[in-house]
Formats: structure tokens, sequence, C-alpha cells
């Protein structure tokens, strides 16, 4: 009887501790895996990667009608995330990829400089180009979510950075939606925000979609 305890005390350890192991949004990619396994994605598609702007962007495809769309947004990623898990993310064969990330990069250290943030996507750029060295690769920029107003201004400088970046690089832009985002006085639309202040109505979406579309391939 106490071997059997000890047995089944082993085997409850083991897998609580290779549960604790997994890392951030580890689930996330099997759920992609799961999910091309079930329906192959298709070639020559526009590839979104990102965060949350991307993974509650459920309908995507509806705003894109003409155009054939993986979305691979999940959780609130961060940019240390989609390099992370690069090779899960960059497992198709795109014609084009789109970028949202780096907001939550602040959010989750509020100390973070701007410059950190912009050497974490010249890294997945990097990796993207290791694979991908002639496809179009475009970054929106950081929108300025009201309930993070305090994030603004390395949000701000790091949108100058990676703009300024991407102008030097072939195939590659730098797409702003900070702009459609405000008001005639310059101020952010709260009203383009569901109840937290970060993640937008389709409203915001819609005006994303305006100025995406000269972009996509």
């Amino acid at each position: 009887m106490k071997k059997m305890l000890s047995a089944f005390l082993m085997l409850t350890f083991a897998l609580f501790f290779s549960q604790e192991k997994k890392p951030m949004f580890w689930q996330d990619i099997q759920n992609f895996k799961k999910s091309d396994q079930e329906n192959p994605p298709p070639k020559d598609a526009i590839l979104l990667v990102g965060s949350s702007s991307f993974t509650k962007w459920t309908d995507v495809a509806s705003y894109f009608p003409d155009k054939t769309i993986i979305n691979r947004g999940f959780g609130g990623s961060r940019l240390t995330d989609l390099n992370y898990y690069a090779n899960d993310l960059l497992n198709y064969k795109p014609k084009q990829i789109i970028i949202y990330c780096g907001e939550n990069d602040f959010a989750d250290n509020h100390k973070l400089k701007a410059k950190t943030v912009v050497e974490r996507f010249k890294t997945f750029y990097q990796k993207i180009r290791e694979k991908f060295p002639n496809i179009e690769v475009d970054y929106i920029s950081i929108k300025y979510s009201p309930s993070r107003e305090k994030l603004w201004p390395q949000m701000k400088e790091a949108n100058n950075k990676i703009a300024a970046f991407m102008k030097k690089q072939p195939n590659a832009e730098f797409i702003d939606i900070t702009k459609v985002m405000q008001d005639s006085n310059g101020n952010v639309r709260k009203d383009l925000f569901v109840e937290d202040m970060l993640h937008m109505t389709p409203e915001g979406y819609k005006l994303w979609t305006s100025v995406m579309n000269p972009y996509m391939k």
C-alpha cells in the first residue's frame, strides 16, 4: 500500500512540475499546431503575428474579404514571446507578414526603455528575414491605449525608432495607425475602445482596416 501511495505521489509531482515548466502561451501555440493539422493553412496568405489586438480580431477575414489571411495573434504576447516561438509562428509559406506587438512589453515592465523593445523587434525581424528574405514584412505601430497612458512616451519613442528602421529595409513598411485613432483635437478616441480601455471595438478595427488596406498584398 505504501509503495502504491509513493508511486502515486511521484506521478502527481511529476505531472505538476512538467506543467509548471511549460512557458507562457505554450497552449496557444499547441492550439495553432492542432488547427494547422486539421486544416492545413493556405500558401501565399497574409500572416498576422502578434498580441491581443490580433488575437481578438477573430473576424479579421470579413474586414479583408478579397485577401487570404492567417491570424496567429496569441494572448497578450510580447516581442519576447514572438522571438521564443519564432520557429512555430513562421512555419508557414506566406507572401506577407504583418506584425502587431510591443505594447505588452512596456506593460509587463513599466521601467522598460524604448531601445530595448526596438532591439526585441529587430531580433524578430531578423528571424523572419533568415527564413523569408524577400517577402513583404510590415509593422503596425503601437497604439496608444487610454489605460496605458503613462507608457505613451516610451511607446512613441519605440514607434519612431521602428519606423526609422523599417524605412531602411527592403520590402518593409511601418503602418501608422495612431493618427486615425485620434479626434480632431489630436486626442485618442476613447470610444474606439471597450470598457478596459485597452482592446478595441469593431469601429477601431474598421479604422485599422482603412489604413492597412493599401499595404495588403
